[in-house]
């Protein structure tokens, strides 16, 4: 497994956050890579992907390629 210094990341929210509690958080000044992290645990366990995959994810997403719950 692969470790990334995340220290100087700054974190933002999700606009569509705060609804129901579950909240995502992404970091996007660091250079290749975007992590993600659950807001109610800063200091827990975050998911990096290189840009180009996020940047695909919320493409896909935007088009309403995923089932919804």
């Amino acid at each position: 497994m692969q470790h990334f210094d995340l220290a100087d990341a700054r974190w933002r929210k999700s606009t569509y956050s705060g609804q129901g509690g579950e909240c995502v958080e992404v970091a996007s000044n660091l250079l290749g890579l975007v992590p993600v992290r659950d807001s109610k645990d800063p200091e827990g366990p975050a998911l990096v992907f290189p840009t180009s995959a996020w940047r695909s994810f919320v493409t896909a997403v935007q088009a309403s390629e995923f089932d919804t719950i």
